[in-house]
């Protein structure tokens, strides 16, 4: 949930489209989170739009609306790519460009990840969420670099306390929630759809303290 954070929390503080390398942002792309392990861009295409080809970085991609796109490959072949709002997804490093022919407009949010950079803090964790909670972390996948986390809290449900690595997280629902550090200091946190935070690793549990389901995409790096 973006907007002003309190100090404390600032301290703590997933659809294939238009990937960049380079940290100048193009028409259609807002850069929301660049640090020393990620670049996190929220993406537009309007209808029948078409990018260039270019490099892009493995990302992990999460569709804030349905995505219907023909990808160009360096090759000059073609592939039609369809995706659900709220899919995500994972792609390796390539070279292509995209074309929206679908009839609306879409928006994503693509987590690049920097190459050849220090290891994130705080993989593997020890109080594992998927572990200790596993109804409410689901894991849609993982892999060398990333785990991703669906986080669905239903309303007044508290997780128990865990640990994360550094993550990035993706809101899909307007939710209200508190969390709970490790020594004791709560953090209010209510987000709209589609805002996107950077979390250094942490301890907390979380309670959903709104009337609406809460679901999120967590990225945790390793």
């Amino acid at each position: 949930m973006m907007g002003k954070r309190p100090a404390a929390f600032c301290g703590l503080c997933l659809c294939l489209c238009v990937f960049v390398v380079s940290s100048r942002c193009l028409a259609g792309e807002k850069t929301e989170i660049d640090n020393d392990w990620v670049r996190v861009l929220r993406l537009t295409q309007s209808p029948h739009e078409q990018s260039a080809l270019r490099d892009h970085p493995a990302s992990v991609v999460v569709c804030l609306t349905e995505v219907h796109q023909k990808i160009i490959n360096a090759d000059g072949k073609a592939q039609n790519l369809r995706k659900r709002a709220n899919d995500v997804a994972y792609f390796d490093a390539a070279k292509h460009g995209e074309e929206n022919v679908g009839d609306r407009p879409l928006e994503m949010i693509v987590v690049e990840l920097k190459p050849n950079t220090a290891k994130a803090t705080g993989w593997p964790v020890t109080l594992d969420p998927v572990k200790l909670d596993p109804k409410h972390h689901p894991v849609p996948f993982e892999n060398a670099r990333v785990r991703v986390l669906r986080t669905i809290l239903e309303p007044h449900v508290k997780s128990p306390m865990h640990e994360h690595p550094s993550y990035v997280v993706v809101y899909l629902t307007e939710l209200h929630t508190t969390m709970t550090l490790s020594d004791g200091r709560k953090v209010d946190n209510p987000r709209k759809p589609g805002e996107v935070a950077w979390r250094d690793a942490l301890k907390h549990e979380t309670e959903n303290i709104g009337s609406k389901r809460a679901v999120e995409i967590q990225i945790e790096l390793k």
